[in-house]
């Protein structure tokens, strides 16, 4: 049994077309997704007027301190009493890298305190806090 193309040639060449349509719908998902991906506590973070802005390396070990005082290390839940302890074990692997605190407006002071007392007595020499522009400032620097 034989096909009648009608005397043209079959095209043995792959359209791609559809492939880079595809490529682009899951482009455009993942896009929208990433920062939706981002785990541990919702902080909301403290206002200032001119936040120091620090290089992101990859070397960072995020804390974060909720609003009713719990603690993450790295998007992992860490119970008060074993914050220090699980600092600690941080220490041992990745000592050299910096840490960030990032704590709820909310919180007093006593408690982000006492976290980056347990992150220095751990052994981290590079710690700081993450902020975030306030909207006044922000507008007074975009004009």
């Amino acid at each position: 049994m034989q096909v009648d193309n009608g005397g043209q040639k079959v095209q043995s060449t792959i359209n791609v077309t559809p492939l880079v349509d595809v490529v682009l719908v899951l482009l455009i998902i993942f896009m929208v997704m990433a920062p939706q991906l981002v785990s541990g506590p919702d902080v909301d973070l403290p206002k200032t007027e001119q936040p120091p802005e620090k290089p992101e390396d990859g070397r960072q070990i995020m804390v974060a301190i909720g609003e009713e005082g719990d603690f993450w290390i790295d998007d992992n839940p860490v119970q008060a009493a074993q914050f220090q302890a699980g600092m600690e074990q941080v220490a041992a692997e990745r000592g050299d890298w910096k840490v960030v605190i990032k704590g709820d407006a909310d919180l007093t002071f006593g408690t982000v305190k006492q976290a980056m007392l347990a992150v220095e007595s751990a052994g981290f020499k590079d710690v700081g806090l993450i902020t975030e522009l306030r909207e006044d400032a922000a507008r007074a620097e975009g004009s």
